[in-house]
């Protein structure tokens, strides 16, 4: 039995030596190791030369301190992205051109002594007379209008209201904002063109052309503070089919006032 159990140990240890040289033997050269695939790339390749790649690190940019990229005025016509002032809107608009630096004056006249009293802008109008007359002024607090020509929905007319914009710091901007509001009574795809612009009793004054169509009317609009919580205005159109009264809108710039 003790040379049986001496043959046993003597065959294992021969087989421990066997497997031990298997491992650490290198494989034969059909033999291929198994190693892990890269996941192919999912930028086609490009038929140029490669791009060179520098050796220095980029450098990397703090979203927290990055500055912030310029702020530039819309060209005109351009659709507004919330934040953007009235008067970068104003400059966008395309029917109202750039006032003119050198706009042209206008020669005041006398005012008349009939007014209408306008409690609620503090300011006093012409009274203009016949054919013109008083008129149910909502949802202006008063108003003045010419009696329509046949063949026209379009007439003139005279109104005063408080400010129907925000005002601004420059008086002149101002003006220029209740002009461009003023196209929300004048037929769609209405146009302005400048005709005077001037400073008016501490106000400012604008008068204008709108074109809509074959057809234009003369306009002007009046931005004066009457002591009240907003500044008042005075807005008065005249369409070409009135031409014959277009002389009206000298009287009604020249007679605005403050009541006292």
């Amino acid at each position: 039995m003790r040379d049986v159990y001496r043959g046993l140990a003597v065959a294992t240890a021969v087989a421990v030596v066997a497997v031990t040289l298997v491992m650490l033997l290198p494989p034969r050269p059909d033999e291929v190791a198994t190693r892990p695939v890269a996941a192919p790339s999912t930028v086609p390749a490009s038929s140029g030369p490669a791009p060179s790649v520098s050796a220095e690190p980029s450098a990397t940019i703090d979203s927290a301190t990055a500055a912030p990229a310029p702020r530039t005025t819309p060209s005109p016509g351009s659709s507004l992205a919330p934040g953007y002032t009235a008067m970068e809107a104003l400059y966008a608009d395309p029917r109202l051109p750039k006032l003119p630096k050198k706009a042209r004056r206008v020669a005041m006249a006398k005012p008349g002594k009939r007014v209408v009293q306008d409690r609620r802008t503090g300011l006093a109008v012409p009274r203009l007379a016949k054919p013109w007359k008083a008129h149910h002024a909502a949802p202006f607090t008063s108003k003045q209008v010419l009696p329509l020509r046949r063949g026209s929905n379009q007439r003139g007319m005279l109104v005063t209201c408080p400010l129907p914009i925000e005002a601004q710091k420059s008086v002149r901007d101002t003006a220029l904002l209740a002009a461009r509001w003023t196209l929300n009574h004048h037929p769609k795809g209405a146009r302005i063109r400048w005709l005077a612009s001037q400073p008016d009793k501490g106000g400012w004054l604008l008068i204008f052309q709108v074109r809509y169509g074959k057809h234009v009317s003369r306009a002007a609009v009046v931005v004066l503070d009457g002591g009240m919580a907003k500044p008042g205005l005075a807005f008065v159109t005249v369409p070409d089919s009135q031409r014959t009264r277009w002389r009206d809108i000298t009287r009604v710039v020249s007679g605005v006032r403050v009541l006292g």
